[in-house]
């Protein structure tokens, strides 16, 4: 087994393994870690635990240090100065007409690489873009197209539920999510019931999706003849969980049939 410890970057950001490096790390405390990116500052989530090396990836990179308090000054900095990076980028979108919206910017920890966030329609020529900005701030830029599912986990909401939205409170991992999921759930396809407020399908129609094909493996599907002690009859109607289905039977009416046959 492998010895890790759970690093995000963000409040509810996406959960990374590192390796503890010896460290006795405990919840919330703020690390200075190594990654692809340089060196990054991270809130320890998941203290030390014991995972099959099988689930990992990618090997595993260090945890350099526990934060300092100089360093933690350093990292309020980077945080300001990017947020002003954000706003000098967006003009400089704006004046070239590009069609992207600017998300967000960030500076590694030891500032080698300032990484600007945006959503676009189409593929954008950011290249000019690029060079303004490297002139200006005299370190490597990074432009990053991004997906709408990941803005809505950036900037949060309510979903139809009435809860904070499943992205931006716990989900990691923005798995893919089909209408097929919809289908099995039997739910309507109307937009407006399946799709959260980022346009796209639901997250929360992955939850049980597995549970539904297997109820539904035991239930005939909609349309299907069927013989029942009242005589054969057309399926009309499913109720998964409860594994019933209604039969509309000519010259007699509409029954509900559980799934042995029995009404």
């Amino acid at each position: 087994m492998q010895k890790v410890v759970g690093i995000a970057f963000k409040d509810h950001g996406r959960m990374y393994y590192f390796d503890p490096s010896g460290y006795k790390l405990k919840k919330n405390v703020t690390v200075i870690v190594e990654t692809d990116q340089g060196l990054q500052f991270g809130k320890v989530i998941n203290e030390k635990i014991e995972i099959d090396p099988k689930m990992l990836h990618s090997p595993l990179k260090k945890i350099i240090r526990i934060s300092s308090k100089d360093d933690y000054r350093r990292h309020l900095k980077n945080l300001r100065d990017s947020k002003e990076a954000l706003l000098c980028c967006r003009k400089l979108a704006k004046k070239h007409s590009l069609g992207m919206q600017i998300i967000d910017a960030s500076y590694t920890f030891d500032r080698d690489k300032l990484i600007f966030r945006f959503l676009a329609d189409n593929r954008v020529d950011f290249r000019q873009l690029a060079k303004e900005l490297a002139a200006i701030y005299k370190v490597r830029i990074e432009l990053r197209q991004i997906g709408v599912r990941d803005k809505a986990k950036e900037v949060g909401g309510c979903g139809p539920c009435g809860q904070k939205l499943c992205c931006a409170r716990f989900l990691k991992d923005l798995d893919t999510v089909s209408i097929n999921m919809a289908k099995n759930q039997n739910i309507s396809l109307n937009p407006s019931k399946i799709n959260g407020v980022c346009g796209r399908l639901l997250c929360c129609l992955k939850y049980e999706d597995e549970d539904y094909k297997k109820c539904r493996q035991c239930l005939p599907k909609m349309g299907d003849k069927v013989s029942t002690p009242q005589g054969e009859g057309t399926v009309v109607g499913l109720d998964i969980l409860k594994q019933q289905y209604k039969v509309n039977i000519p010259n007699y009416g509409i029954i509900m049939v559980d799934k042995v046959g029995s009404n």
